[in-house]
């Protein structure tokens, strides 16, 4: 697979695309006006204990509070033989709580913690913090206070799990320290995470000398930038170029791989032409298709995505496919195509949380099982850490994604101010039928006789013409005269009534 990872700076703007087999898989953006604060290090002070909830609330020094919960405050939220235990993923999601102690017996009012973001604020809510600091390099993740080596275990063969732990007897590691060994560390030498090792105990050493000085609240360890981050993230073996776009990106890039992969072969490429990079790779229109909510399959097939605030709800359509004559290997086929597109626009669009997918009803039960299984090899590509059920009796597979900051469309796109978030509006035929009713109302509680109307022009154009009789109607039972004026500046579902004294 040829992978290529395209990297633009444009009007304080750093884009990122991760590109396989030329087509678009994984996209990003950090602007320079954003505060990205997850993996952040903060030295906290507790502002207020909500027993109700089991949790506290801890002042950062930022806009919002952090959000602490009583088990993220007394044990270890890293699982040292997660999928992928890294920057991304890794948290437990098994808790005893009746092994856990109150909030109250963990902290108290005023109290001075380290804690570390492990999840971004996402609209109201606070970001989430953890006491168990894991600070993630190319191949290691060092957890301080502990005393374990743990593998990814998405590094299943047994010889190379055991070469590992052997190399690691060899290595000189610090006390009170422990590391994962992240899936990219597989087939690494002793050097490679000897690296890490001494990069990482060196950052833990400056974070304990920073929590020392600073008073708190205050920022003591921040994490790296989106190009370095994705970099160490997402660069692998079948990683066959970088191209950047700026002489900036150039140099920092640069100094990065100096840094954390020394003696790499890597191709770096800047590209210096008049058509912008996203568009000279084609990718531009990808990009924007992303925040649609309709995506169309090669075989005429679609499939429709809805973002909620409590899940994503996605539903596969044969659409325009009639396929041959038999019906079940018409659906049988849109749904495989559909289960990869899936598995793609997840990944691509970042969603988190809980997802539904509704594919289309199959009759034959190997037809759902290799529907299943394929969508679920799909999502193994997936750097975060994801939970899918079988398919239930209704065609539809439920499956969790780790929700660390929020979605790609909300970064890019803000609440519409019109609707206000709600999708619609009311029709002007609603609105019209409802401005009479306030009409009645307001004559009812009155007994000046000249009532001036300002509505929208839609909704005045609609009351001077089809509703003119009611409008007219009103005003001879009432004795009063009723006068519709059109304001442009008014909300289609505004109505403002008032008499002329």
């Amino acid at each position: 697979m040829k992978k290529e990872i395209l990297i633009s700076l444009e009007a304080n703007e750093k884009r990122m695309a991760i590109l396989e087999d030329g087509k678009l898989q994984e996209f990003f953006i950090e602007r320079a006006d954003a505060s990205r604060m997850f993996g952040n290090v903060y030295k906290g002070r507790v502002k207020s204990i909500v027993p109700g909830i089991q949790a506290a609330f801890v002042d950062l020094g930022t806009k919002k509070d952090g959000f602490l919960y009583v088990a993220d405050a007394v044990e270890s939220s890293i699982d040292f033989e997660s999928d992928e235990v890294d920057s991304d993923s890794g948290f437990k999601t098994r808790r005893n709580r009746e092994k856990i102690p109150s909030i109250e017996k963990v902290l108290k009012l005023g109290q001075e913690i380290t804690v570390q973001i492990v999840k971004e604020s996402i609209r109201d809510k606070g970001p989430r913090l953890t006491t168990h600091i894991a600070l993630p390099a190319r191949y290691l993740v060092l957890v301080p206070r502990e005393t374990k080596i743990g593998i990814s275990k998405r590094i299943s063969d047994p010889p190379e799990r055991e070469r590992i732990r052997q190399i690691f007897t060899e290595i000189d590691l610090p006390k009170d320290c422990s590391f994962i060994v992240r899936t990219a560390g597989e087939g690494k030498t002793k050097k490679d995470f000897a690296r890490d090792v001494k990069y990482l105990t060196k950052t833990w050493h400056n974070i304990k000398i920073q929590n020392q000085k600073r008073n708190a609240p205050a920022l003591i360890h921040r994490e790296l930038d989106l190009v370095e981050r994705m970099i160490r993230d997402m660069f692998t073996e079948d990683t066959t170029r970088i191209v950047l776009n700026h002489r900036d990106l150039d140099q920092q890039v640069k100094r990065f791989l100096r840094l954390y992969l020394p003696g790499q072969k890597v191709q770096l490429e800047w590209y210096k032409g008049n058509t912008p990079l996203f568009e000279r790779y084609r990718i531009e229109k990808e990009i924007e298709k992303t925040f649609e909510r309709k995506v169309f399959l090669r075989s005429g097939g679609h499939i429709v995505i809805e973002q909620t605030e409590g899940l994503v709800a996605i539903d596969v359509n044969t659409g325009k496919f009639t396929g041959d004559n038999n019906l079940e290997e018409t659906v049988y086929r849109t749904n495989l195509e559909a289960a990869q597109e899936v598995a793609r626009q997840i990944r691509l669009r970042d969603m988190g949380g809980i997802v539904i997918i509704d594919f289309i009803d199959m009759i034959k039960a190997d037809h759902r099982w290799h529907l299943y299984k394929l969508f679920r090899d799909s999502v193994r590509r997936d750097r975060a850490k994801t939970n899918i059920l079988p398919m239930s009796e209704l065609g539809l597979i439920e499956m969790t994604r780790q929700r660390i900051r929020p979605s790609l469309e909300s970064a890019v796109y803000g609440t519409c101010p019109y609707c206000e978030g709600k999708g619609t509006v009311k029709s002007i035929s609603t609105m019209a039928i409802q401005t009479i009713k306030e009409i009645t109302k307001t004559i009812n509680h009155s007994k000046d006789k000249v009532l001036n109307v300002y509505v929208h022009p839609h909704v005045a154009e609609r009351l001077l013409n089809e509703e003119q009789g009611l409008i007219r109607e009103v005003s001879q039972r009432s004795g009063s005269k009723i006068v519709v004026l059109a304001d442009p500046s008014l909300h289609r579902e505004d109505t403002n009534v008032s008499f002329v004294r």
